[in-house]
């Protein structure tokens, strides 16, 4: 799991170099509700998920709002993600293709993630060539 604060790049240039290759899991939450960020990551963490995400070739970013830079938090608001300040947590799927395909308020089951994804058409045709 990757946290922007320690990539050295803005969470926009983070998407921009997974684009057309990788799938993106962005979670955020505010200080005070870091719990929900820690149980979607507990969730995410097993062996056999940590497989699961690899197979679909699939990244989590994590966003904490104190960490962020104001440019990062601007795309947040104003960009595609159109997140409220108001929400202690948020997450968002992202395909390969760079479009937001699900957008969820409290911590998702991988299972339930798995099925999204697996649902989406790149990944039906990935899943017909294995």
């Amino acid at each position: 799991m990757e946290s922007v604060a320690n990539l050295n790049k803005s969470l926009k240039a983070i998407l921009e170099e997974k684009r057309n290759h990788r799938r993106v899991l962005v979670l955020y939450g505010r200080h005070l509700s870091q719990h929900f960020i820690i149980e979607q990551q507990e969730a995410l963490h097993p062996k056999n998920i940590v497989q699961e995400l690899a197979e679909r070739e699939m990244d989590v970013i994590v966003l904490v709002d104190y960490t962020l830079e104001e440019p990062d938090r601007r795309y947040l608001v104003e960009g595609p993600f159109k997140l409220n300040l108001a929400e202690d947590f948020q997450g968002w799927l992202i395909g390969k293709d760079g479009g937001i395909k699900h957008t969820f308020k409290k911590p998702l089951d991988p299972q339930e993630l798995f099925k999204i994804v697996d649902s989406m058409p790149m990944r039906q045709e990935e899943m017909k060539k294995q």
